[in-house]
């Protein structure tokens, strides 16, 4: 310590003097470095600039990575180039020699590894399912019919280096194409078509989803139901589901047809919706002036042709049925209905044994398939053995739940069953009736338990208005449902003949419906007038062919096995929609529908003293509150109802239907004919 010698700070200054001149140097050299080093990468710039461009390498697939909406617009341009140009990118016709499926089991066998059939020359169609390769050779997966060959396409083969440059540079994953060349092997022994020529039959505008692993190319259900082109496109394993289905309907067509069925056809578009317990679509006839239904059945025209001489008739085709949607139901769904003259429930149980399992050996190989009811669920495995186990439906339900069901004819049957159904903390939705409480039962105590195929049989008369009564066992039907996996397939009887029971029949499904049960059964005259002229001993026959197709295919979801399900509007689909909504007539002050216009319709019910005018809405707001609740004006059939319907009648359809009670009223008339009302 002490003070610093004189020197000091002198020796520092000496010493800064001499590291900044150092410094300085090593700059000066690196500033000197980087220059020569910018010169150098500017004249190597100047010299790529001078040099004529190099045109990049064509690879065929590189733009499967641009951006969707960048590709659809590239591919839009490209189309519109060629055309331009004089091209045409949709031609009118091409010649194909071979499906791809015959092209295959043909040439399969006898090309050999690594060569050609030069002197044959074929011509196949598909859309290109992937594309590879650059230069003078691309190879391409087609697909056609479900079956994908190989195409390998050598600029030695084809026809011109012109052509050959310009439909590779065209050719996109999705495209149609046409191929006209040899068939042979690869040196890897791959079946191929070696083209001479190529054409683009129609573009794939957009870029298609791609597989990744062993993940399918669309997950996305809701994008699989909307889009279901898109969704055979990219998914090929879909099409064997709905190749099951054809085979499932061309085994029933051809298992009928061989037994001396009669395909026939009967209507969609029905007056009255019949031969079935459902609620139906409902729509209006503008010329005829007359609201009409969507058929939920076609049974009862199909025993109008019975009765009419036509003793075996089948119809396989559409129904609609206006309810809920989930993995079993969809509201237009497609049956096999058959009915035989002569036959009984017991025949037809027979018959169902062996078309059924006799339809499962066929298409999959065994009686024995495995199935999972729902998704997630575990397989079971289902035995179609023939013959399929028998319950009887009330002496099951009775075994089942160790009790004594009332009778079938106790005053208090509803009550009863209602009681049994809380006591167990079952839900029945209203009305209660003694059908829909005795199926919630047999739902939860015989359907659910069912694995392999069972017979439930012996239904209760109010459950069954079309089936006969038993011969032996009152209050019951000759009636029987098959159910697999807890879910009916088949329903089937033996049909009621009696035009007087079928009448009495009809006349409680009415008042069902007048109490609020919209999917009782409608009364129609016709059909009891034609069981009037002779219906002989028959036996009816039904089996849903969706969830038939279900089972042999293992889907759980009814929508995978119908090509264009049923699917709720998304937001785009109902922006769409309200676009093009009709204008309706609205009252400005109020913004809402207006009450439609109707001339004066006096009215006077028995014993009233003055007239009400149905036409007005006072007047339909009064009738409302009297026919609530009511199948008749005065709770049986009456002169009343014939005038009252003949009022109604005149009145435009919006005015009916602008109360519920008397919309519920006026469809409860309507299920009887003129002559039956005109003797009332």
């Amino acid at each position: 310590s002490g003070p610093l010698p004189p020197v000091f700070p002198l020796f520092c200054k000496t010493m800064a003097e001499k590291e900044s001149k150092n410094a300085m140097k090593k700059r000066m050299k690196a500033e000197a470095a980087a220059k020569k080093k910018a010169e150098k990468e500017a004249a190597k710039k100047a010299k790529e600039a001078s040099a004529p461009a190099k045109s990049k390498k064509f690879v065929a697939g590189a733009d499967d990575e641009l951006d969707p909406t960048q590709y659809y617009a590239n591919r839009v341009a490209a189309v519109s180039k060629m055309e331009s140009s004089g091209g045409n990118a949709y031609p009118h016709k091409f010649s194909v020699s071979h499906r791809v499926p015959d092209f295959l089991s043909e040439y399969g066998p006898r090309c050999a590894e690594g060569s050609k059939l030069e002197g044959e020359t074929v011509s196949v169609a598909g859309r290109v399912q992937s594309v590879r390769g650059q230069g003078k050779l691309y190879f391409y997966d087609v697909k056609g019919d479900g079956e994908i060959v190989q195409v390998m396409s050598s600029l030695s083969d084809y026809e011109s280096e012109e052509g050959f440059n310009a439909i590779h540079r065209a050719l996109k994953r999705g495209d149609i194409v046409g191929i006209t060349g040899s068939p042979g092997k690869s040196k890897t022994g791959q079946l191929s078509v070696f083209p001479t020529s190529m054409v683009l039959l129609a573009p794939c505008l957009h870029m298609l989803p791609k597989a990744r692993g062993d993940a399918p190319a669309i997950t996305d259900q809701e994008v699989r139901y909307r889009q279901r082109y898109l969704d055979l496109i990219c998914n090929n394993e879909n099409r064997k589901t709905f190749e099951i289905r054809a085979r499932v309907i061309s085994y029933i067509r051809r298992f009928l047809d061989e037994r001396n069925f009669l395909e026939v056809e009967t209507p969609s578009l029905c007056l009255l919706p019949g031969g079935a317990t459902a609620k139906p679509f409902k729509t209006f006839h503008n010329d005829l002036s007359q609201d009409m239904y969507m058929r939920i059945a076609p049974e009862l025209p199909l025993k109008k042709l019975i009765i009419g001489g036509l003793e075996r008739v089948y119809e396989i085709g559409r129904n609609y049925r206006n309810e809920g949607i989930d993995l079993t139901h969809n509201p237009e769904f497609t049956t096999c209905e058959f009915y035989q003259a002569y036959a009984d429930y017991n025949d037809l149980m027979e018959m169902t044994e062996e078309m059924v399992s006799g339809m499962v050996m066929q298409v999959c190989g065994s009686y024995k398939i495995k199935f999972s009811p729902k998704p997630g669920a575990p397989e079971v495995e289902v035995d179609f053995s023939p013959p399929f186990k028998r319950i009887s439906m009330i002496e099951g339900l009775e075994e089942v739940m160790k009790i004594k069901l009332p009778s079938l004819d106790d005053p208090d049957c509803d009550k009863k069953l209602l009681a049994i159904l809380k006591e167990r903390e079952l839900e029945c939705a209203p009305p209660h009736t003694t059908a829909r409480l005795l199926d919630e039962l047999v739902g939860e105590y015989l359907e659910s338990g069912i694995v392999n195929p069972t017979f439930i049989t012996e239904h209760p008369e109010i459950m069954s208005p079309l089936a006969k009564y038993h011969r032996s066992k009152p209050f019951l039907t000759e009636r029987f449902e098959l159910f697999v996996a807890g879910r009916e397939l088949c329903n089937a009887y033996t049909e009621l003949n009696n035009p007087k029971v079928q009448r009495q029949r009809f006349m409680e499904q009415a008042a069902f419906n007048a109490g609020g049960d919209d999917e009782a059964m409608c009364f129609d005259e016709s059909f009891v007038v034609a069981l009037e002229h002779g219906l002989p001993p028959t036996g009816g026959w039904g089996l849903g062919i969706d969830r038939l197709t279900m089972f042999l295919s293992n889907k759980n979801n009814i929508k995978e096995v119908l090509l264009f399900p049923a699917m709720k509007p998304n937001a785009e689909e109902m922006a769409l929609i309200a676009a093009n909504k009709p204008k309706e007539d609205e009252d400005e002050s109020t913004g809402k529908k207006k009450f439609p216009s109707c001339p004066p319709v006096p009215w006077r019910a028995s014993g009233a003293s003055e007239d009400v005018d149905v036409g007005s809405q006072a007047g339909l707001s009064s009738l409302d509150a009297s026919v609530a609740g009511k199948a008749f004006y005065s709770g049986s059939p009456s002169a009343d109802d014939a005038s009252l319907y003949a009022a109604l009648r005149s009145l435009p359809r919006e005015a009916r239907e602008w109360y519920p009670n008397v919309r519920s009223y006026w469809n409860g008339l309507a299920q009887f004919s003129d002559a039956v009302r005109a003797k009332w």
